[in-house]
């Protein structure tokens, strides 16, 4: 039983890493049905031993964590997923489920719609006028995007002969056109092309600038209308006629259908034409017309039982390799990559393909000369599926000990799958390093966002973090939408994060496995910078939870001589490298370790931290047997189920500010 245990918590594991990649980053490492099939192995799993089910899960979740950098706004109703069907069989064996769960011999009908690839997003208005647009975000909770919404023409402003408050639900998506159009300019422009037109889309409804949305050329197809959170018509069918009478782009390829056999052929037709569409599609979206029926199927923890989506299979084609190329990412990450030699798959020209890392490469057993089979499945970036043919020349793939795009160091930490350019200050992980170091839980440097950061990095005003506190305000007045009041309160913030302590200049140095936690037990076992720069693996070891990997890491960072010339910059600026431990030695909480959930009433999560640090007690991040309380506050989450399932103490803020105040 252990080993099914560590199974289902590796699956876990792997599907919440690229929930991530595709929910928060926009940056997708594996196809859809990769992760659909991940998802089902888990699915099947936990129904074999439902013992080992948990609530946070992945299987038990709607969706991925919304990104940072806009304001987060719940939805009026959760905006599920749908589940999938691969094949005929299982979307007849949907239609089985579907029959069986309705009254005997009731009639019942399927409303077939295309399921175009794009960002879902929910448009509100009220007494007929848009007032808000928000991305789906996890589901429950999505991000304001309303300025850049209302740059895209397909979203009517006002309602067309209405004057009701309504809500509709629908998709952005870019045509090929548009999307082959706009990767030319990046690509002129020396920027990182879109791996395709959904992330192209949701890269584009989420940057800061609404000027930037308007230039994409996105459009807004509806499929859902709501009333208080409800749908607004008895059947789907009826909605769909409504969003058109309102001044919506509705897909106009859709059916009705009584007949399973009917839908089916109308499924598999789609699959045939999808590559005569303007538009990527990946599958249909088949739904039970009636909404009363819909309620009376209800259901399930994550995807409605009244619908579900049939997922077009994979297309592959062989073709030569002529090369592996790496490419440095924003955070470092350097990935490997196919060069290809080009070939037509399913209507678009394939010309290179991810390769993720050496450990696929050497799974593949793949080298520049052969012949492989490529697919694109889920239109996300194709990936080398095998090796066909050894070529008569082959090249081995090595990763290089050294940069291309800086010169840096190239390390790969054990452990990890993923090589990494360890200098802070390289030019393909810059913007990515000054974003983190201004970010609120580290320098919080209010008004450092992702438009002005990009703007200060391409006019060479900022070259590393520490270019930032010799900023002018002639220099920022000159910036696109920076008024001169602007710059003064952005130079204030900049002044103001200099006397930030020891633990969050650590975090800011962007140092792998070093965040927030880490940075603060460096800082109490050191109490100086220069010592931490400056003490071997084993010394650095004697920090609280600094293990063999962590102290690799730090040892590998400070002896590369570019991060050691950031350090100088940054004393030459004035910042704080000694500290003294907040944490008491002995103290009423001296040996016991609190976990936070939930929000607490009048402490935020930093300040009662403080506290407990104060106290001579300790902060975790999870809840283990070891754990001496968990805090909890108003909407705690599954940290207070592990807690009851262990049989933690659970205690509320009050109750932690008497144990705080006991005399020793």
């Amino acid at each position: 039983m252990d080993n099914v245990a560590r199974k289902i918590e590796a699956l876990r594991e792997k599907l919440r890493h690229h929930e991530h990649l595709y929910y928060a980053l926009d940056a997708p490492e594996i196809s859809d049905a990769q992760f659909d099939a991940m998802m089902r192995e888990l699915e099947a799993l936990e129904k074999a031993h439902p013992e080992f089910l948990t609530p946070d899960s992945p299987t038990q979740r709607v969706g991925g964590k919304p990104r940072e950098g806009f304001v987060k706004v719940p939805h009026s109703s959760p905006m599920l997923s749908l589940d999938n069907a691969v094949g005929e069989e299982e979307l007849r064996t949907f239609d089985q489920r579907v029959r069986g769960l309705l009254k005997e011999d009731e009639a019942y009908a399927y409303v077939a719609e295309l399921k175009m690839d794009g960002v879902s997003m929910a448009v509100h208005y009220r007494n007929g006028k848009l007032t808000q647009a928000l991305t789906r975000g996890d589901g429950t909770i999505g991000e304001d995007v309303t300025e850049n919404a209302r740059t895209i023409r397909s979203i009517p402003l006002q309602l067309k002969g209405s004057h009701a408050s309504r809500e509709t639900r629908g998709e952005v998506v870019l045509n090929r056109k548009a999307f082959e159009k706009l990767n030319a300019e990046q690509e002129a422009q020396g920027a990182r092309l879109f791996a395709n037109p959904r992330n192209a889309a949701a890269g584009s409804l989420r940057v800061l600038d609404p000027g930037i949305t308007a230039s994409r050329q996105l459009e807004y197809f509806t499929y859902f209308l709501f009333a208080d959170g409800k749908p607004a018509c008895s059947t789907q069918s009826e909605a769909l006629e409504e969003l058109k009478k309102l001044g919506f782009k509705v897909n106009p390829r859709s059916g009705h259908f009584k007949n399973i056999d009917k839908l089916v052929e109308f499924c598999k037709d789609w699959e045939e034409k999808r590559d005569t569409l303007p538009f990527e599609i990946d599958g249909v979206v088949v739904k039970v017309d009636s909404v009363e029926q819909q309620n009376r199927l209800g259901w399930t923890a994550k995807a409605p039982r009244w619908a579900i989506a049939y997922k077009f299979p994979a297309r592959q084609e062989e073709t030569l390799l002529e090369s592996i190329e790496i490419n440095v990412g924003r955070t470092g990450a350097v990935t490997p990559w196919a060069r290809l030699k080009p070939v037509n798959i399913g209507g678009v020209t394939v010309s290179r393909a991810t390769l993720h890392n050496e450990d696929e490469i050497e799974r593949l057993g793949v080298q520049g000369g052969d012949r492989v089979l490529v697919e694109r499945a889920g239109d996300v970036i194709p990936k080398v599926v095998r090796v066909v043919r050894h070529g008569q020349h082959r090249v081995p793939f090595r990763m290089p000990k050294h940069c291309p795009i800086c010169g840096g160091e190239i390390v790969r930490a054990e452990g990890e799958a993923i090589s990494r350019c360890i200098n802070t200050n390289c030019p393909a992980r810059l913007k990515e390093s000054v974003l983190h170091f201004a970010a609120r839980s580290v320098m919080d440097i209010d008004g450092m966002g992702e438009a002005l950061v990009s703007q200060l990095v391409d006019s060479g005003l900022v070259k590393n973090v520490a270019d930032l506190y010799r900023l002018k305000l002639e220099d920022l007045v000159e910036l696109e939408r920076m008024g001169e009041k602007s710059a003064e309160k952005l130079l204030a913030n900049i002044t103001a994060s200099r006397q930030r302590p020891l633990p969050r200049i650590l975090n800011g140095l962007g140092i792998p496995f070093v965040g927030e936690r880490t940075a603060q037990f460096l800082a109490d076992a050191f109490g100086d910078l220069d010592k931490i720069a400056d003490a071997d693996e084993e010394e650095l070891q004697r920090a609280e939870e600094v293990g063999p990997k962590v102290s690799q890491s730090i040892r590998r960072f400070f002896h590369e001589k570019r991060n050691r010339d950031l350090i100088e910059r940054l004393r030459e600026e004035g910042l704080p490298f000694q500290y003294q431990a907040k944490r008491k030695i002995g103290g009423p909480l001296a040996g016991m370790t609190f976990v936070l959930t939930g929000t607490l009433p009048d402490l935020s999560r930093e300040e009662a931290g403080d506290l407990i640090e104060a106290a001579g007690g300790k902060v975790s991040g999870s809840v283990s047997k070891k754990t001496s309380y968990v805090v909890a506050g108003a909407d705690p989450g599954s940290k207070l189920d592990k807690a009851n399932a262990l049989g933690v103490k659970v205690i509320d803020e009050a109750a932690l500010r008497k144990l705080a105040e006991k005399t020793t």
